[in-house]
């Protein structure tokens, strides 16, 4: 099972969507816990938790230390998942059970940056090694591959 960390600081306007295709991994039993790092006057941060069942943070290390899972997931809040996230999970984690970058899209068009997030084991969050999901991504050392 995972623990889900959402970065919401920036973009937090696309939070929903991204709650609402966590929703199936909580079905099926992959998606234990989600954890959004919010600022602590972000507006409808806390109506958000209250109707998902998550819980807001201030810090992506105070997220890391209240998590419940051996593995997390970091997600920034604009980025959609693709379809069958829950089985490539399941499957990479039951094969190889190491840290990996998820990707994914995002509804900014063909032209639009690729967001990602980093699948990574609960202990190495908790170090405070990476406050952010590009500082983690250079920590982890995965780096995606790059067209043209």
């Amino acid at each position: 099972m995972l623990t889900v960390i959402i970065d919401a600081r920036t973009e937090h306007q696309r939070l929903p969507a991204l709650l609402t295709q966590l929703t199936a991994g909580a079905v099926d039993g992959i998606v234990r816990q989600v954890l959004i790092v919010a600022a602590p006057d972000q507006p409808g941060i806390d109506d958000l938790c209250e109707e998902s069942g998550a819980t807001a943070h201030t810090t992506l290390e105070a997220a890391a230390g209240a998590a419940r899972a051996e593995w997390v997931v970091v997600l920034p809040a604009d980025l959609r998942l693709r379809d069958g996230w829950i089985g490539a999970l399941n499957g990479h984690m039951e094969r190889s059970g190491r840290r990996a970058l998820v990707t994914g899209f995002a509804d900014g068009g063909l032209f639009g940056r690729k967001p990602f997030g980093v699948l990574v084991e609960r202990g190495r969050l908790a170090d405070g090694e990476g406050a952010d999901l590009k500082g983690l991504r250079r920590e982890l050392g995965l780096n995606p591959r790059r067209a043209g």
